[in-house]
């Protein structure tokens, strides 16, 4: 037996056109099962690197913890200094 992982992305026009060609041609034929694999489906690569996402979450902890600084829109440079 020979197992061929494929990935495919459903929200493509590639994707769309490839699973319905694979069920039209493959669905019902003996010797051949597609598997879907939900758990890879549904783990992909981050986004953002973990330093930044660190970054963000210390930010949010702050801000919940009340140390924010206002500015004002009307003198930026001002409020800062």
């Amino acid at each position: 037996m020979t197992t061929f992982t494929i990935k495919i992305n459903k929200r493509t026009k590639a994707g769309k056109a490839f699973m319905a060609m694979s069920e039209t041609f493959f669905k019902g034929v003996e010797g051949i099962e597609i598997i879907e694999n939900k758990s890879e489906i549904t783990k992909e690569d981050p986004i953002y690197s973990k330093e930044f996402i660190a970054k963000v979450k210390k930010a949010e902890t702050e801000i919940n913890k009340g140390n924010t600084i206002r500015l004002n829109p009307n003198d930026v440079w001002g409020s800062i200094l």
